[in-house]
């Protein structure tokens, strides 16, 4: 059966704006949301049902075989690291070294290492205590503070695995996790800049009362600085390690079989664990257990619309979409800007990045060809840009605003005005990052 581009076309944004309807006005799980998208395209484009249902179960059960551990180990890292207080010893011990007059620069780039196994969200309350004193203390506005802070931890949650949006883009594109976590970090850093900057500036004239701090540690004795930096490093190292041996085809050293192993991102993340639990072992058996049990309780509402993201993927495949806008359009022309536009008109209409970049990444894919980006390096660049793509714009439509704007007591007015302004420059300055890698590498 052969479906006109049109009619692919108008089902294709019927789904997206489905989407955008259930999630953003009608507070419709992502999960459920993304499986009705995926029989109304369906369905509009005339596929039988036998063949919908069997995409999306194969689309499902491919992004659960990819991507299910890495989850559930990140999220339980995350986890283990609020709970140890370990974030809260990396953050005192970066303001040691920058100092009280550089608050806002330590807050954000503790945000930034902090982020980098804990979603943002989670790293914002954990550490928004020690934010708000830091704002008494030093009398710096605690505008300013929040969004350093706020930002800091955004840049890598949209930019680095394992946080699940980008690590399901670089699945379905087929992007080497260890070069994405390597190489988006680097990226991340000019946007942290940016939206550090950007708060410097435009909340100078924002006077804010810091709200009272509230400690939410589970036992009185913090891990080291060692300790508390270690569950963080140690994985990120074993997984660049292995792809950079993994670069070397011939070699067959025991460093690289080692690393082939250790360096597996399900166990790179099982080390940084085993290290969290190391500082934990005081613990009684009830309180670590509920641990892990909240750990595995989080990972899972985040495998539910992963899995659907990826049978709404398995479906627009099914329709050949990618050959269709390949006959259509031009798309060579629009290179990497086209993965960047598409996610942040997702991201700016519904509010979750994850959704956002995730949707994003099973449109885009059976486009690389048409858009000159089928290859290693063109994979990993449109996978950065959707990442980028990802941060426009945080406003009321997303959970973490409102995070950010509960625990610092902001109103509306400064977080639209210091805070959404933000993302879009760490949008921007992240994009051109990728472009001008585009220019050297492609």
């Amino acid at each position: 059966m052969t479906t006109s581009f049109i009619q692919v076309l108008i089902f294709l944004l019927a789904g997206i704006v489905l989407i955008i309807l259930l999630t953003a006005k009608y507070r419709v799980h992502a999960f459920f949301a993304l499986l009705i998208a995926c029989f109304l395209v369906g369905l509009g484009v005339q596929l039988p049902f036998p063949i919908i249902l069997t995409s999306i179960k194969e689309g499902f059960g491919h992004i659960m075989q990819s991507l299910g551990l890495i989850i559930v180990m990140g999220t339980t890292l995350g986890v283990l690291l609020e709970h140890a207080g370990c974030t809260r010893v990396m953050a005192k011990f970066i303001l040691k070294k920058l100092g009280e007059k550089k608050a806002p620069l330590a807050m954000s780039i503790t945000g930034f290492i902090v982020g980098l196994p804990v979603f943002c969200d989670s790293g914002y309350i954990v550490l928004s205590g020690l934010n708000q004193s830091l704002a008494r203390r030093t009398g710096i506005s605690v505008v300013i503070m929040a969004v350093s802070l706020a930002t800091g931890l955004y840049a890598v949650h949209c930019l680095v695995p394992p946080h699940p949006g980008i690590a399901t883009a670089a699945i379905t594109t087929g992007v080497d996790l260890g070069k994405l976590i390597a190489t988006g970090i680097g990226v991340a850093i000019p946007g942290m800049i940016a939206g550090y900057l950007w708060a410097r500036y435009a909340g100078k004239k924002e006077e804010h009362v810091a709200a009272k701090e509230e400690d939410i540690l589970i036992h009185t004795t913090a891990p080291s600085v060692l300790m508390s930096f270690m569950p963080v490093l140690v994985p990120i190292f074993l997984i660049a390690a292995n792809s950079i041996f993994s670069l070397e085809k011939n070699s067959g050293g025991l460093l690289k079989k080692i690393f082939s192993i250790l360096g597996e991102p399900v166990i790179a993340l099982s080390v940084g664990v085993l290290l969290v639990l190391v500082s934990l072992r005081k613990l009684t058996k009830q309180v670590f257990g509920k641990l892990l049990q909240e750990g595995v309780e989080k990972a899972g509402g985040i495998l539910v619309i992963i899995g659907a993201g990826g049978a709404f993927g398995a479906v627009l495949a099914a329709t050949k979409i990618g050959a269709h806008f390949s006959e259509a359009f031009n798309l060579q022309s629009m290179g990497i800007f086209f993965p960047f536009l598409l996610t942040s008109i997702l991201k700016t209409a519904q509010g979750s990045s994850t959704v956002a970049v995730i949707t994003s990444a099973f449109i885009i894919q059976p486009l690389l060809p048409a858009l000159g980006l089928d290859s290693e390096t063109g994979r990993l660049l449109c996978v950065l840009s959707m990442g980028a793509g990802s941060m426009m714009i945080s406003h009321a439509n997303d959970a973490y605003f409102w995070v950010i704007s509960k625990f610092s007591g902001l109103d509306m007015k400064p977080m639209l005005k210091v805070y959404s302004v933000a993302t879009i420059w760490m949008g921007l300055v992240t994009l051109g990052v990728v472009y001008i890698l585009s220019l050297f590498l492609l």
